[in-house]
């Protein structure tokens, strides 16, 4: 724990582990599916979209063809779903699904958490979400006066690029290691410690991090855990 004392700001994932995507998307699913397709399970449905929706990240950071931006790969990745399960991936499902991201919410521990965490540190959003959509999510949703919002698009790249760790930490002014890293996606903490962040796993899923040498300092259920943690 004594490395978490050189950390000066907090960088923040927000797709899932300030957001609660699976609460907030499954109730539009659920309908959906209900209506045109009530013998596909919303639950798998949402679980091949997330996997589909990281495959298309890293397809288009590897491909280095152009970089089409977070809800571009939210929409490949539903039109892939949607042939998956047999259904036609036509404008007006793609369009409801897709609207439905606009009004995700909070995890309900987060911002009395963040409260905390800001007496001691800055905290930062540090998301592969488009400029304009973190900054609706940030003022609309999440509701938390954040220190500051780095969006990936301005690397040209998502997230586990090295790339956006460091210039996170060069518009921040710190060094990498004043900077840690805090998710619940666990290729997001072993990517941040590669690039010399420390790093914080918020296992809200229960999932396994990579068999990495560089593994998070600090592994914690929510952020209520994560708040007591470091403070």
């Amino acid at each position: 724990m004594s490395r978490t004392n050189e950390a000066v700001a907090l960088t923040f994932d927000l797709f899932g582990t300030i957001l609660d995507l699976g609460g907030s998307l499954k109730p539009a699913i659920t309908a959906l599916l209900e209506r045109e397709a009530p013998d596909r399970s919303a639950d798998l449905f949402w679980d091949q979209w997330r996997v589909r929706q990281r495959l298309e990240q890293y397809q288009d950071t590897i491909m280095m063809v152009g970089h089409a931006g977070y809800l571009e790969t939210v929409r490949r990745a539903l039109h892939y779903v949607f042939r998956l399960n047999e259904m036609e991936p036509s404008d007006s499902r793609i369009q409801e699904l897709m609207a439905a991201w606009q009004g995700l919410s909070a995890f309900p521990e987060v911002v009395p958490a963040l409260e905390r965490l800001h007496e001691r540190y800055r905290l930062v959003v540090l998301s592969n979400g488009d400029p304009h959509y973190l900054d609706h999510l940030v003022e609309a949703r999440v509701q938390f006066p954040f220190d500051g919002v780095i969006s990936a698009t301005g690397n040209g790249a998502f997230k586990p690029h090295p790339g956006v760790y460091r210039r996170a930490a060069h518009l921040l002014s710190l060094e990498v290691s004043e900077c840690m890293m805090v998710s619940s996606n666990a290729f997001d903490c072993v990517g941040a410690r590669a690039c010399g962040f420390q790093a914080a796993y918020v296992d809200r899923y229960k999932l396994p991090v990579e068999d990495s040498p560089f593994q998070p300092g600090v592994t914690v259920e929510d952020f209520t855990e994560l708040a007591d943690a470091l403070l």
